[in-house]
């Protein structure tokens, strides 16, 4: 069973702005220490001595991911899409291009933007995804939750397949909050929005039920231009796609969907309060990034890339400064975030 690392890499993470924006997203910032999401997501890589990864971008983005590649030591071959179209033609795009070279093949599918600690227990757990994969199961990794997030899909594990792995009782994408809290009182799993499965699989399951998005990734990429390294997929076959999510488009009908029990720690990295939580706090729950001055601050953020951030008597605050803008607000209120990068590109500013 050969491996093929998939990692999707064109999302702009305009919850995390000013530090994210289009002309730098948040997968390619070092947001968690040294090295970008992008990266160690690469790196992750290395102990499980699958094939080459591909890489899913925009055009815009290519260079970025190619030098960020290499400069952890990876060659990756870059798939590019014309439009972003969300996660579902993304992934369709390269499962074609993966059953083309591998009829059988299994894709490991990843997020470019996620941050996953202890390496070893995600790829104990990718391992036993690509057994389950290799036996016809589209699978998802599940995390237990530690608050009802609506941002989330959630998943009832059912049956058990195999050590580890179990059948989706139920899959739902996304749920209001109500909901979300009656699903962790449940004891359902996040879905971590990683996944695993067969190429032809994956086909056959979005051909069933979204056809049209099966078709035109298809007709992508046997159209595509471009040499070993960088594919070029077709822009009028693409744009065909309709616009959703591998969770919409498939997860939530499939039957042949499966569950990893995981037990890394994860984080999709979508919002400023996911940042400090995945930083290292000072004994007053401060995670502070970039030169700061604080007198009786308390579980707060501070990211600086030049000047000095001087607070005072503040507690709860995302206190970011990013070339020529600054952020201040509550962190419990920082998903808001969004609505002002949208103004900011309304005005073309």
């Amino acid at each position: 069973m050969a491996l093929h690392p998939v990692v999707l890499c064109g999302g702009f993470g305009t919850r995390l702005w000013p530090a994210s924006r289009p002309g730098r997203p948040k997968q390619f910032l070092p947001l968690t220490g040294p090295n970008s999401s992008f990266q160690e997501t690469l790196l992750r890589l290395a102990g499980l001595g699958a094939e080459r990864p591909i890489v899913v971008t925009g055009p815009a983005m290519a260079d970025e991911a190619r030098a960020q590649a290499k400069a952890v030591g990876v060659e990756p071959v870059l798939l590019i899409e014309p439009e972003p179209r969300n996660s579902g033609p993304a992934a369709a795009a390269a499962a074609a291009y993966v059953k083309a070279l591998d009829p059988e093949g299994v894709i490991l599918l990843l997020a470019a933007d996620h941050h996953i600690g202890e390496p070893e227990k995600f790829c104990k757990a990718a391992r036993l995804a690509a057994q389950a994969a290799s036996a016809g199961r589209i699978v998802t990794f599940g995390l237990k939750p530690d608050r009802p997030a609506t941002g989330y899909g959630y998943i009832l594990p059912g049956e058990r397949l195999s050590e580890g792995v179990f059948a989706v009782q139920t899959f739902v994408e996304k749920p209001d909050p109500e909901t979300a809290k009656r699903y962790v009182a449940e004891g359902r799993l996040w879905n971590s929005g990683n996944f695993a499965f067969r190429a032809d699989v994956l086909l056959a399951e979005m051909a069933a039920f979204e056809p049209a998005m099966a078709e035109a990734a298809e007709a992508a990429v046997r159209a595509a231009s471009g040499d070993g390294g960088v594919l070029r997929l077709d822009p009028q076959a693409f744009a065909r796609a309709p616009a959703k999510s591998i969770d919409y488009a498939v997860m939530e009908h499939t039957k042949c969907a499966a569950v990893v029990m995981a037990d890394f720690t994860w984080s999709d990295l979508g919002a400023w309060p996911a940042i400090r939580d995945a930083g290292e706090p000072d004994a007053n729950g401060n995670v502070v990034t970039g030169e700061a001055r604080l007198v009786d601050v308390k579980n707060s953020l501070i990211r600086t890339d030049g000047p000095l951030v001087a607070a005072i008597g503040v507690e709860g605050l995302a206190i970011i400064v990013d070339g020529d803008a600054v952020l201040v607000c509550p962190l419990d209120r920082a998903e808001e975030v969004k609505a002002i990068a949208e103004q900011l590109k309304a005005r073309e500013r």
